[in-house]
């Protein structure tokens, strides 16, 4: 279905090391109307460059990346974009990872396990929000 971006279209940049993961979610984020992949990293530096450079509505990440930390990235890029809506999307979902990247800024939390789809769920909601 074709549809001309209209100012609800929301932004989502992803931030994940694996690049299947990545494509999955590019594929699962694509289905929901309203809603772009507006770019994708896999280590804390491209992805702080690209967090600040593209200013999106909504950031998928993970916490382990190439070369360091989605932590760190989430720490230095919610206090300058802190409208975007942080995603934690992760294989270690500890109480303490939780607790550190609610603390960090993040709005969610999920485990990449078994709340894969929640992701979807969320973005679909935060979409619908600005229709």
């Amino acid at each position: 279905m074709q549809y001309a971006p209209t100012e609800a279209q929301m932004d989502v940049y992803i931030v994940e090391d694996s690049a299947s993961i990545r494509e999955r979610l590019v594929d699962m984020i694509g289905d929901i109307e309203g809603v772009t992949v507006v770019g994708q990293a896999d280590t804390p530096r491209a992805a702080l460059e690209g967090i600040l450079h593209t200013r999106p509505d909504s950031v998928v990440l993970d916490i382990q990346l190439i070369g360091g930390s989605g932590l760190d990235v989430l720490r230095e890029a919610h206090p300058r974009v802190p409208a975007t809506v942080f995603i934690v999307l992760t294989n270690h979902p500890s109480p303490q990872y939780r607790r550190t990247c609610m603390e960090a800024g993040a709005a969610y939390f999920f485990d990449k396990n078994s709340e894969f789809a929640k992701v979807r769920e969320v973005l679909a909601g935060l979409g619908a929000t600005r229709h």
